[in-house]
């Protein structure tokens, strides 16, 4: 089978989520992945999240598949020949160490175009490699709250809440990918690389769309709704007899459809709920009459009924629930594989579909160095060699 980006050899210097995100969903598509590890391996293997049967936490497993693992000193000055050696034959490099440390290690972009020209250099970091902010620490919890996230987040008046994924880290390596990829299309045509720089700040940023929009217009600064939309209504999370029902009727059409699937034809002329304006001046006392209603049946009972009017609607599941649905199985969002400590593991399936040429889960999560004399082997490294390296610890 042809992956759509089998032709990329891609060095993943990236640890935690933002950057290994990003060099999965290249993997994914069929990019040889090599991801180069400190000889202790990443820190993630130990730090991050549960364990099962071996030493490597479930987050690092579960964002680490598609991958070959290198362990390799770029302190010294070996590994750093080394490193050079395999950035002639790449075609990308990510990193998401803070900046500045690349230039210390002798692997800055400006060193590795002088050896490459035509490589891609991606760099993830907390707030951009410029900037007044460069320099701190960034995960994905200070994004969030920086890039005005969390002031949006949780119901009004409450204390501020996070986002439940991290989507600063997810929303930074997403962005990386595409970059990747465009810069790629780049080089094929002049030749020429480029430095690639993202931030998991800017990512937050860049997703505050309505947010933004609101400020903007009205000059109102965004507070949270909850599960209700800031701009249109109804458009949230409603009680029902046991548990929660998301509805979304926000539109015309949609409102009035939902209005009498739930038997409330008197809605769409009352005065306070006319226009999508009155909804949204009086949410909380729609909020009120339509819960009144929905109490009184179950959500799977009111799924159906939503369904007969075409009213877009659901359930709120947890983890467990989805994985229950057999929508989420039909459309292979539940992948295996066999790791060589862990066994069968569960992952999560590819949400990117291609007609012709599909991504696909071709390696489990790899071992510490587990392909460190395969790699090296490909750029010329013998055995013997290979066996110095391993006794001076370069890898």
């Amino acid at each position: 089978m042809t992956l759509p980006l089998e032709h990329l050899r891609v060095l993943d210097l990236t640890q935690a989520m933002a950057g290994p995100f990003c060099t999965m969903i290249l993997g994914d598509m069929g990019a040889d992945v090599v991801k180069i590890e400190p000889p202790s391996g990443e820190v993630s293997r130990r730090a991050m999240g549960f364990k099962g049967k071996g030493d490597d936490t479930a987050a690092f497993i579960a964002i680490n598949r598609n991958k070959r693992s290198l362990t390799l000193d770029l302190k010294s000055e070996e590994g750093r020949e080394l490193f050079y050696a395999l950035a002639r034959e790449a075609d990308v490099i990510c990193e998401n160490f803070r900046p500045g440390v690349t230039s210390r290690l002798g692997i800055d972009p400006d060193t590795i175009h002088g050896i490459n020209p035509r490589l891609v250099y991606a760099s993830i970091s907390g707030f951009g490699q410029t900037g007044p902010h460069s320099q701190r620490a960034g995960f994905d919890l200070i994004a969030q709250g920086m890039a005005g996230v969390m002031s949006i987040t949780g119901e009004p008046g409450g204390d501020p809440v996070k986002s439940g994924i991290p989507l600063s880290d997810l929303g930074a390596g997403l962005y990386c990918a595409f970059g990747v990829l465009s810069a790629v299309m780049v080089a094929e045509r002049t030749g020429r690389g480029q430095a690639i720089d993202t931030s998991l700040f800017e990512a937050a940023l860049s997703l505050g769309i309505w947010e933004t929009a609101e400020l903007w217009t009205t000059g109102r600064v965004p507070q949270p709704t909850g599960s209700a939309h800031r701009l249109t209504a109804p458009y949230q999370a409603y009680r029902t007899s046991d548990g929660y029902l998301t509805v979304g009727g926000n539109n015309h059409k949609l409102w009035v459809s939902f209005c009498e699937a739930i038997g409330r034809h008197d809605f769409i002329e009352d005065e306070r709920f006319a226009t999508n304006e009155d909804r949204m001046a009086n949410r909380q006392e729609l909020e009120h009459e339509v819960e009144a209603v929905l109490q009184k049946r179950t959500t799977e009972e009111w799924m159906e009924v939503m369904g007969e009017h075409g009213v877009p609607a659901g359930p709120i599941y947890n983890y467990a629930e989805v994985f229950e649905d057999p929508h989420t199985i039909e459309r292979g969002m539940l992948e295996q594989y066999e790791h060589p400590v862990e066994g069968t593991v569960n992952t999560l399936g590819l949400p990117l579909k291609l007609s012709e040429t599909p991504g696909a889960i071709r390696r489990h999560a790899p071992l510490v160095g587990e392909h460190t004399a395969e790699v090296l082997r490909e750029v010329g490294v013998d055995d013997e060699r290979l066996a110095a390296l391993r006794q001076s610890e370069v890898v």
